[in-house]
């Protein structure tokens, strides 16, 4: 079975760090490019962070210096580490393919709860 299972989420002050992990079944991570999205509170799903199949790292310039996206290709998973968290990068967040025609449904995701 295809899927795609989030985690890691949590409250954390501003400035605080959590690492979003997202664990694959039925298809190889390494084989497609992968990517994390942020679903903020009332607004739409958009990529954060993007890796390529060779291994090559793409972020949104809002995350730039703040957030690494990771590949363990032998536990077949994705990971965010999210440094210096902001109040803006509250929300759900999901991994799934990068390429809209190859995308997979999308999980539960995780919430990440940024406040003071």
């Amino acid at each position: 079975q295809v899927q795609l299972v989030e985690s890691g989420g949590g409250l954390v002050q501003p400035g605080g760090s959590l690492r979003l992990s997202c664990a694959a079944s039925g298809f190889t991570v390494s084989n497609y490019w992968m990517a994390w999205y942020h679903q903020a509170p009332g607004k739409e799903r958009e990529w954060v962070a993007i890796m390529s199949t060779g291994g090559s790292a793409h972020y949104v310039e809002s995350v730039k210096g703040r957030f690494t996206i990771s590949r363990d290709n032998a536990k077949n998973t994705l990971a965010l580490q999210m440094n210096n968290l902001k109040l803006e990068d509250t929300g759900a967040y999901y991994c799934n393919r990068h390429s809209p025609q190859l995308r997979l449904s999308w999980g539960q995701g995780t919430q990440v709860t940024v406040s003071s």
